[in-house]
């Protein structure tokens, strides 16, 4: 799969509806980095006037997903990967557009080539924050990912 954001917004509206019907939409697409977002509406709200955890969960899982499948395929193997623990805190009501970004790609690759020498499973820890339109952080989310490379 070619990574752009177009293609991998087609991905979330085929492979997870509720996040695509909710808003969540990868927004960037960088090297090093991905970047997703969502705007506060009337599907993804809560009973308080602001952005409802979970869709704010969807786009930060996004973030550290989608940057995990873009390393794993670059190198050529098949490798699976699972969440396995999740942890979140906010900061602050979650209005208007929320951006959330993922930039470790460094864990991410010392994780795979760990897996890819040892065969053995690698467990890595993911974070992605959610910033409103003022630069503020209203969310903070980890994620533990476990990686394997597949036998053939």
């Amino acid at each position: 799969m070619k990574f752009t954001p177009s293609l991998l917004n087609r991905f979330v509206l085929f492979k997870i509806p509720s996040a695509y019907i909710s808003g969540v939409r990868v927004s960037g697409v960088y090297e090093d980095r991905i970047v997703v977002s969502v705007q506060h509406r009337w599907i993804n709200q809560n009973p308080f006037k602001s952005m409802y955890w979970a869709t704010q969960g969807m786009a930060s899982e996004l973030a550290t997903g989608v940057l995990m499948m873009k390393s794993i395929q670059a190198t050529g193997k098949k490798i699976s990967m699972l969440v396995v623990g999740q942890s979140g805190v906010f900061i602050k009501k979650a209005k208007g557009k929320i951006v959330f970004e993922c930039k470790e790609n460094d864990i991410i690759q010392s994780a795979i080539k760990k897996a890819i020498v040892s065969e053995e499973a690698q467990i890595l820890v993911l974070s992605s924050r959610g910033k409103d339109e003022s630069g503020d952080v209203v969310s903070e989310f980890e994620y533990q990912w476990s990686i394997k490379v597949k036998k053939t």
